[in-house]
Formats: structure tokens, sequence, C-alpha cells
């Protein structure tokens, strides 16, 4: 395991750290309660001011970086999915009868995280490793095969208003939670090697839409795309009507492909032609 950094030792001054825990034996005085006494990095109320939001966004960005970079993860392998997607196991209590149909792509997500991390493994252990939103349904299926395969897995979890632990496959310290949705979504993407996106609903949808769109802009190289599951998304979405409407181009639907099974997606990633940004945009 990567030895964390030391972050005590890198000039003569005295450690915040330090002064952090000397400022709880201060004498209890009308001076030491109120809150301009309180440090400011300390001081949560401080933080959370409406002023400070371009400080927490920086935040949010530079914690998950140090701490991605301290363990080495070079790149990873991104898996979007829906949460309401239960184990074949527990089909059963799904709450309708697509999402019971659905629940053998938990196996799908399962197995073939386990064979990206088992092909990590082999090399070094810091390259493709997999990444989800850290919950349940897809998203646990993609660390659980991870956790199965000996290796990491990465989980970027999200606070919501039915705020849920994360689950528990997901490798401790490479656990991460956030308020800001597009903090998020920018570690989801700064390392991706490939983005798989399996049947989901309104949050699947978002970031499979952000990342195809940066990828179509030319903000993003041209990186294995792929779509778990045709008859779902070609149900849900008319992608042949976009173009037909010339809303988007024939050639954007080349950005992506539909994949069944595990090994049908590592055959395609293996077969992919990554590029560069594109520099024009088809269509416009």
């Amino acid at each position: 395991m990567t030895k964390p950094a030391d972050h005590t030792a890198r000039h003569p001054l005295r450690h915040a750290g330090v002064d952090r825990t000397k400022v709880k034996d201060a004498p209890d005085t009308p001076q030491t309660r109120a809150s301009a006494y309180k440090l400011a990095f300390a001081d949560d109320d401080f933080l959370c001011r409406e002023e400070l939001r371009p400080v927490r966004l920086q935040l949010e960005l530079l914690k998950t970086t140090l701490l991605l970079d301290e363990q080495d993860i070079r790149s990873t392998i991104v898996l979007f999915g829906g949460a309401r997607i239960p184990a074949p196991a527990n089909r059963d209590r799904a709450r309708t009868q697509t999402l019971a149909d659905l629940s053998h792509f938990y196996d799908v997500a399962q197995e073939f995280a386990h064979q990206m991390t088992l092909r990590s493994l082999e090399s070094d252990g810091h390259e493709n490793i997999i990444v989800t939103g850290g919950g349940p349904g897809v998203m646990e299926a993609g660390n659980r095969g991870a956790s199965e395969a000996g290796g990491k897995s990465i989980g970027l979890s999200i606070v919501l208003p039915h705020e849920q632990a994360p689950n528990a496959y997901v490798t401790p310290e490479l656990c991460f939670n956030f308020h800001y949705f597009a903090i998020r979504k920018m570690h989801f993407l700064m390392r991706a090697r490939a983005i798989c996106v399996f049947p989901g609903g309104f949050g699947t949808m978002d970031e499979m839409f952000e990342a195809l769109t940066l990828i179509q802009t030319g903000r993003m190289e041209r990186v294995p795309f792929l779509l778990f599951g045709r008859d779902f998304w070609e149900k849900i979405i008319n992608w042949e009507a976009l173009a037909d409407a010339g809303t988007i181009s024939p050639q954007d639907l080349e950005l992506f492909r539909f994949v069944e099974t595990a090994q049908e997606a590592m055959d395609v990633i293996d077969g992919w032609e990554t590029t560069q940004p594109r520099e024009t945009i088809p269509g416009r």
C-alpha cells in the first residue's frame, strides 16, 4: 500500500494542527466562546458561509485529488447505473417488473468489474480502477466485483435527503462524499479510461449525457463509451430521431457502443481506438 504523504514537516513554522488542538485548552471566557475567536480553518459556521462557496468547491476538488494521488490511482473505469436495480437474489422485491427484469445487469456489472480488476492487478494495480457512485444497485455490483477480485475500487458518494451509507464493497480509503454534484462529476471523468453506463434513471442519464457532451464537443478524448442493454436504451431514448431531426449529427451516434455482457464490453474496450478530442463538431 502506498504510504501516506507526511504533511507535518515541510517548514519550520508551527503546524496548523497543533494550534487547532491547543485552542481547546484555552480558558473558558466570553472572549474564547465568541465565534470570532475560532480559528478560521476550524470554524464550520465560517466555512459554510455563502461567501466561502468558492473555497468549498476548491476543497472538494483538492481533497479527493490529493487522496487519489497518495494511493497512486492513475486511471479509472467509470460505472454509471441505477441505484434501484436489485441483485438477482432480491428481484422479487423490485418495485416494478422492469426493475426485476433488469436485475441481471447487477451480475453483468459485478462480472465486468471483477474481470477489469483482475486485469489491473496483473499489471501494478494502479491503472483502470473501478469507480462508481458508491451507492446500491449497479454501483454496489461494480464495487463488489472489484472487491471480490482482491482489488481496490472508488466510491464517489453524494449527500442526498434520503442519505444512505456507502455500499460495503467500496475501499474505505477511497470512499468519498460530496456536496457539489459538479465536483463529483469532474472526479468521475478526470482519470477515465472508459465509461460504462448501465440502465438507470435521471442520475444515470445526467451523468451519461454530460460525458457524451464533453466528447461530442471536443472537451474530452473519445474514450470507450459503452451502453449496457440495447433494448433498454433504445426504448428510453430515440437516438435515431435526434440524428434525423438534426439536433445531433449521425456521426455522434458513433461515439458509443451497445453491449450486453461483461466479455463483450472487455472486447470492445480492447478494440477501441482512443482518439484526441474533436477539433470540429460534425453537422455544425
